[in-house]
């Protein structure tokens, strides 16, 4: 990430060189000895944050204030005087400057507060890129731009021309669904059905009937022959998701359906040849349900043969931004409301939620807000309870060193402890005793620490 370009407007010099001493590490740093001067460069320059003083000869910080947010509304204005009053600091506020800060201040608090604005100066920027047209970044319907989806993309690419069987690996609301549906329409199979089934969902009784047909006659209620899911999608792709939910003697025929490339109907004696490419998706970790006798091991071999593993949102958080300008888009249009974007306030809200539901929940988030909003912008106030109750996205390792010790230390302890959480709801489905018990401490304890951090134990289920 590129450093932040500070401008620092006093007509103090020992001031000037303080503050470019306080932002040495991290900061390019320019300086004006007063408003016009300041004003030269603003127009001239793309900054980050300015930091004022109000009390200057010429030109204030006031009028500096005002022309900095005419000219890039986005860059980030913080306030500071020696003759502080309250009226100065509601003024600052209400005219658009970022915080404010009383001389003679504190090298730390001023430095955490030029971090935070300069954070929130890089989500307004992703934000706009974000709603730039033509600039969603994605493979077929998955959205983000980051490393790891764009490693993502390229194994699904490569995955699309191979024709072979595919996993889909990741937790719930990663968006294996449209992985899978990516796979399949970049494939010589594009023309043909993509046939997507929740095994899940399926009832244990019909498992095998739906998957692969039945004769006349196999069973009480049965009045006719069914051709099954698998010979629907003849020629094209099977999505099986959640395979972890199948009951094994369905694993079974499905073991079988692999290596032989032919079904068999329930209640006939006659094998019938298939030509459908298999990619199956589980949110479990199929390795520990091979150990625990709930997953045959010939089968995950079948399935595991080019497996892809889609990233949790909050391990790339650096997406949430384009993913938030995506949906508000997309639902924006489809409840036919006209919206400017995110206010930065909100986007940092969403930037510091964990996202134990992902992608499929932060889209939902998004497509509430678009319905409730009353402003131009999607604010705090529009978000669900939880998410307008997460803190402020941590800073990345580079601004958090330029925090305090101790402000530094509570950031890390804060994201840690929430990922942590995360982990071990994600692990146990929810089940709060069974996750109290993993983590040592007691239920009630643990449910003291999903309150604090803004978790539901069932978005996990």
């Amino acid at each position: 990430m590129s450093e932040a370009r500070v401008l620092v407007v006093d007509d103090k010099e020992n001031m000037r060189k303080l503050l470019q001493k306080i932002l040495v590490d991290g900061y390019a740093v320019d300086t004006a000895e007063d408003g016009a001067r300041a004003l030269s460069l603003v127009a001239t320059r793309p900054y980050d944050v300015v930091v004022t003083d109000i009390k200057m000869p010429g030109a204030d910080g006031f009028e500096l204030l005002g022309a900095v947010k005419a000219h890039a509304p986005d860059t980030e204005v913080v306030m500071m005087t020696g003759y502080a009053t309250v009226s100065d600091a509601v003024r600052a506020m209400k005219e658009g400057a970022f915080d404010y800060l009383e001389k003679p201040f504190d090298p730390d608090a001023a430095l955490a507060v030029v971090a935070r604005a300069a954070e929130r100066k890089r989500l307004a920027d992703a934000a706009r890129a974000a709603a730039a047209p033509g600039a969603v970044a994605g493979f077929h319907n998955l959205v983000g731009g980051s490393a790891s989806m764009r490693a993502v993309y390229a194994l699904l690419e490569k995955a699309a021309g191979l024709d072979i069987t595919v996993l889909l690996l990741g937790e719930t609301g990663t968006g294996k669904e449209l992985a899978a549906r990516a796979i399949h329409y970049h494939s010589a199979r594009r023309e043909r059905h993509f046939v997507p089934v929740n095994c899940g969902a399926l009832p244990a009784d019909l498992v095998e009937s739906e998957l692969f047909g039945h004769a006349r006659g196999a069973f009480t209620g049965a009045a006719g022959a069914k051709l099954g899911l698998f010979e629907e999608a003849e020629g094209g792709t099977i999505f099986l998701d959640e395979v972890g939910e199948l009951p094994l003697p369905a694993q079974v025929k499905l073991n079988r359906a692999l290596q032989e490339r032919e079904i068999r109907r329930v209640g006939d004696t006659h094998p019938v040849k298939i030509d459908v490419r298999v990619i199956a998706a589980t949110h479990r970790d199929l390795r520990e349900e091979v150990k625990a006798g709930r997953f045959r091991e010939d089968l995950f071999y079948r399935l595991n043969v080019f497996p892809v593993i889609l990233p949790a949102l909050r391990e790339r958080a650096e997406d949430i931004p384009l993913l938030a300008a995506h949906f508000l888009e997309k639902h924006a249009h489809a409840l036919r409301r006209e919206l400017a974007g995110v206010e930065p306030e909100a986007l940092e809200r969403l930037a510091g939620y964990a996202w134990p539901g992902n992608v499929r929940e932060l889209e939902n988030a998004v497509e509430r807000a678009v319905a409730v909003a009353a402003g131009p912008q999607v604010g705090v106030q529009d978000l669900p309870p939880e998410v307008a109750a997460a803190p402020a996205a941590a800073p990345e390792p580079a601004a958090l060193a330029k925090l305090p010790y101790r402000e530094a230390v509570e950031q890390a302890r804060d994201r840690i402890s929430r990922e942590y959480l995360v982990a071990l709801l994600a692990e146990f489905g929810g089940n709060v005793t069974r996750a109290a018990e993993r983590a040592g401490m007691e239920r009630e304890s643990l449910h003291r620490l999903l309150r604090k951090y803004g978790l539901r134990s069932d978005d996990f289920k």
